[in-house]
């Protein structure tokens, strides 16, 4: 008897020591590897809460902290490449870690398919299209399944919610917890909001969003929309290459934690029409903004255009691994739905 219950402890410790070693791991794991706790609480200060986000970093950042020389900075990246497996891998591994990725639905049946099960955690979605295409509803639907169980198409996580046009509305999330016979009180609490005023605000929240995902179980963030500040406080040609930098550098912090913590990262994008000769032979003249900044750092593109009446036309611009097609949905008072004939 004895022996049957040092065993199940055994399992029991392994178990809970397999589920820390899924997650990220706290910066503070640093100190039992010969780093000062000195040292450990200066990288927190500058925004670096997991060993992860550590080791993803350049050099160079390291040594923009106040009080990191060279050989601090050599120490703290070696230890952290210690306990981050940052190899080679081979590719029956990856393809295992990749089917281990959560999907989350986005209320539409037909979306879902289009989407091979849902919006992919772990990389970055972006939506693009213009006013009243529904990129804010599927966000806001987004919010509440993101919290469902993984069994029901949800990531059984909490939401971060980054607002740039003042466009969120807890409402909406109310309407879309009932249809999922969610508690409503429960649903909003687990919806963490920031409104963004400027671009360099914005970024700053991605530093606060680091150190609360380091706390609790995040399992989507959204930011909406990631663009629409840049437009307004970079103007003209003049500023162009500021504006790109800053975007790229944004859009980095955004990858940076789908990579540390597997949240999925869902961006929407404002459009621009193209008013040059081009433009005559397109059936559609509207474009993304961003350029090729945008386009790139996004890992699958969705382009949402209108239907009729309530319908929503989503089509796929760009992914690395799913098809170019469309499909149809609908926006309903309880949420993204599907579309009816």
């Amino acid at each position: 008897m004895a022996q049957q219950q040092q065993h199940m402890q055994k399992q029991q410790q392994q178990e809970t020591e397999e589920e820390e070693n899924l997650g990220p791991q706290l910066v503070s794991k640093l100190e039992s590897n010969g780093i000062s706790a000195s040292d450990v609480k200066k990288l927190e200060e500058a925004g670096y809460y997991t060993v992860e986000a550590v080791a993803f970093a350049p050099k160079k950042n390291l040594l923009a902290i106040k009080g990191i020389s060279e050989a601090k900075a050599d120490k703290i990246l070696a230890e952290a490449m210690k306990l981050v497996p940052m190899g080679f891998t081979t590719a029956t591994e990856f393809h295992q870690k990749r089917s281990e990725i959560i999907q989350i639905t986005t209320g539409s049946k037909e979306l879902d398919k289009l989407l091979n099960s849902g919006i992919e955690t772990g990389s970055i979605t972006e939506l693009f299209g213009e006013f009243r295409t529904g990129k804010t509803q599927l966000c806001h639907t987004l919010a509440v399944t993101c919290q469902l169980p993984i069994d029901a198409g949800g990531g059984e996580g909490k939401c971060l919610y980054i607002d740039t046009e003042g466009t969120f509305r807890p409402e909406r999330l109310l309407a879309v917890a009932e249809r999922y016979s969610l508690n409503g009180n429960d649903v909003l609490d687990n919806v963490a909001y920031a409104r963004a005023y400027n671009s360099d605000h914005q970024l700053q929240l991605l530093v606060q969003a680091s150190a609360m995902m380091a706390e609790s179980r995040y399992a989507l963030l959204i930011v909406d929309s990631a663009t629409a500040l840049y437009r307004t406080d970079y103007c003209g040609r003049g500023e162009l290459a500021a504006r790109q930098g800053h975007l790229g550098r944004f859009l980095r912090a955004l990858l940076r934690l789908a990579d540390e913590f597997g949240v999925a990262v869902v961006i929407t994008n404002q459009v621009v029409a193209q008013v040059d000769g081009a433009s005559m032979f397109t059936s559609d003249p509207k474009k993304p903004i961003g350029g090729n900044i945008m386009a790139h750092a996004s890992t699958t593109r969705l382009y949402l255009r209108k239907g009729r009446g309530e319908t929503r036309i989503c089509k796929i611009y760009d992914s690395p691994c799913l098809p170019e097609a469309e499909a149809m949905f609908a926006i309903n008072a309880d949420g993204i739905g599907d579309a009816k004939d």
